[in-house]
């Protein structure tokens, strides 16, 4: 595995192929508050690229074009929370999305677990330390198990993404997921808009 760290903005002329694994960390999980700070990228080859961002500008180029490629799928865990922070902070619209944990949620309806911990370790047997989780990721200088983790985070999405898919095949579940999967980008729409903690669709709230 390896590690390459970009300051400020994707290196020219890198290629992640039809589909790129994708994570943020931010200074918190507010999306009022809080400004994105790293972005992690893999390939699904076993290295991973991290842009450490300049929160002050926001000048990325390479990677605004890679998130809005209509010909690129990004592979998200949560990515609910993702789409609206790189929405918010670099003005793209993050398209097309695959989702682990809604894959996850439509299939493995015999748990409530769906974290990313909880993935690895059943389907890959991958034991992921999330020691790093709370962490200053503002900070100038990254430590090395920072970007360790920050990596752990996308080098395992691509893996997931092939087995929950065949899951959701086997149930008849994949166009329901891939409508979820669309929705996704109006979901986060509701959170920046003020509607992160109410179900509009529920029946109580009227």
């Amino acid at each position: 595995m390896a590690i390459h760290l970009h300051k400020n903005d994707l290196p020219d002329n890198i290629s992640f192929g039809k589909s790129v694994a994708v994570d943020t960390e931010t200074q918190g999980l507010s999306l009022v508050r809080d400004k994105l700070c790293l972005v992690q990228l893999s390939a699904g080859d076993g290295d991973a690229h991290i842009v450490q961002m300049d929160r002050n500008a926001y000048d990325c180029p390479n990677l605004k074009a890679l998130m809005s490629d209509p010909d690129v799928e990004k592979i998200f865990h949560y990515a609910r929370f993702d789409i609206g922070m790189l929405k918010r902070d670099l003005g793209v619209e993050v398209t097309p999305v695959y989702c682990t944990k809604i894959a996850s949620a439509l299939v493995r309806t015999y748990t409530d677990g769906h974290g990313l911990k909880n993935l690895c370790k059943e389907l890959l047997n991958v034991d992921l330390s999330k020691q790093q989780q709370s962490s200053d990721w503002a900070s100038e200088s990254l430590s090395q198990a920072q970007l360790s983790y920050a990596a752990s985070d996308v080098l395992y999405l691509h893996q997931l993404q092939r087995i929950l898919t065949a899951r959701l095949m086997r149930e008849d579940r994949l166009d329901m997921a891939k409508a979820c999967f669309e929705f996704l980008r109006t979901r986060a729409d509701l959170d920046m808009a003020g509607w992160a903690e109410v179900d509009i669709f529920s029946h109580s709230f009227r």
